[in-house]
């Protein structure tokens, strides 16, 4: 049924008077116009158009995590919107092949008419990273150098208090702390842990102990790997060993968070668990479609302009290269696979907490 008033007129509505002029070449304003530019333009338009969408969405998210409590009724909608964002972001990792129908000579036809303006310079980019977790202090060191130099003030200064506000990663990381199940009246999920992982690398230096058909300095390999694996699971359960190794830049959640996203995981089968288990995956895929846009984008930037600079002033490919490596927020939540259990191997939770985490209905006497 009809809700307006006025008649609404599908070009006035999308406003494509404004979005279909919105093509200015640069190479037009000083001789012939470059054929190529307008496919530049148009595919970067494109890319912020899905950045304010992502934003949109992001913000979404933040609102729900910025709260005291999270409902499991939210977490439906929460993980909606992160597989929303994902798919975003596969389109957009997709959109850099329609960008490279452009060939290295079309592109230089017009790209020295766009010095200084770089990728550097897209607030909502830097919006997303920043919203995301990746501030910078995680920054590679060619970044915190240079991350807000190549802004105007206004911009400078909005992102620099968009810094000082909770990201989704210091958000989630919360959320995750405030887990009950860890400690719950007698049970002990530390405890339950230390025992069955002690178990399962004592069987494998037994196993590699034993094989026969197998070099000294194999077995030395096999064994030393065995015992740097113990160490982690040991730091991982020891207060101390897991802060020194967060200084170090090996953790950035805090153990709490670190170990209730690993009991999250293990027992990701029950049915509270599954969908903060979902939550976690979306994260992870987040990151990664923001890595393969990352070198996607190298890559991109080495065939256009081999090792020439950036219009902005960086090192091109090699600091795009560096970017895809280094600039990654959910770390911790792809390391978890080390610390996980094959399943015959878990420790089977005792009935009260499986109630807890289980569905069950309770007719009326």
């Amino acid at each position: 049924m009809q809700k307006n008033t006025t008649p609404c007129y599908y070009g006035d509505y999308l406003q494509l008077d404004k979005i279909l002029t919105a093509q200015a070449t640069e190479s037009a304003r000083y001789g012939a116009e470059a054929h190529d530019e307008t496919l530049f333009i148009i595919v970067h338009q494109v890319y912020e158009l899905w950045f304010k969408q992502i934003l949109h969405e992001l913000k979404a998210v933040m609102a729900v995590f910025a709260a005291e409590e999270v409902k499991d009724e939210q977490l439906t909608g929460l993980v909606h919107k992160l597989k929303r964002i994902i798919s975003i972001q596969q389109l957009l990792n997709q959109q850099i092949a329609v960008l490279e129908t452009m060939t290295p000579q079309d592109f230089m036809a017009f790209r020295d008419y766009l010095v200084p303006a770089s990728g550097f310079q897209s607030i909502q980019f830097k919006m997303l990273e920043i919203g995301l977790g990746l501030k910078s202090e995680y920054r590679i060191d060619f970044d915190k150098n240079s991350f807000y130099s190549r802004l105007n003030q206004p911009d400078r200064e909005f992102l620099q208090g968009l810094e000082q506000q909770p990201s989704l990663f210091e958000r989630v990381e919360k959320w995750l702390e405030r887990m009950p199940f860890l400690q719950f009246n007698d049970f002990c999920f530390w405890q339950m842990y230390q025992q069955a992982t002690q178990s399962m690398l004592a069987q494998d230096k037994a196993i590699v102990e034993q094989i026969e058909q197998i070099a000294e300095h194999e077995r030395e390999l096999q064994l030393n790997e065995i015992a740097r694996t113990h160490e982690k699971f040991a730091a991982l359960l020891d207060e101390n060993k897991y802060q020194a190794l967060q200084q170090a830049g090996s953790f950035r959640l805090s153990q709490k968070a670190m170990l209730s996203a690993l009991f999250i995981n293990l027992y990701q089968e029950e049915p509270m668990f599954n969908l903060p288990f979902q939550l976690l995956t979306c994260l992870t895929e987040v990151d990664e479609q923001l890595t393969i846009w990352r070198y996607k984008h190298a890559m991109m930037v080495q065939r256009m302009l081999g090792s020439k600079i950036g219009t902005g002033g960086s090192s091109g490919h090699d600091y795009l290269k560096r970017t895809t490596e280094k600039n990654r927020i959910f770390t911790d939540l792809f390391s978890m696979a080390t610390f996980l259990l094959p399943k015959t191997a878990l420790p089977a939770l005792p009935p009260a907490i499986k109630r807890q985490l289980g569905f069950y209905f309770s007719p009326q006497a």
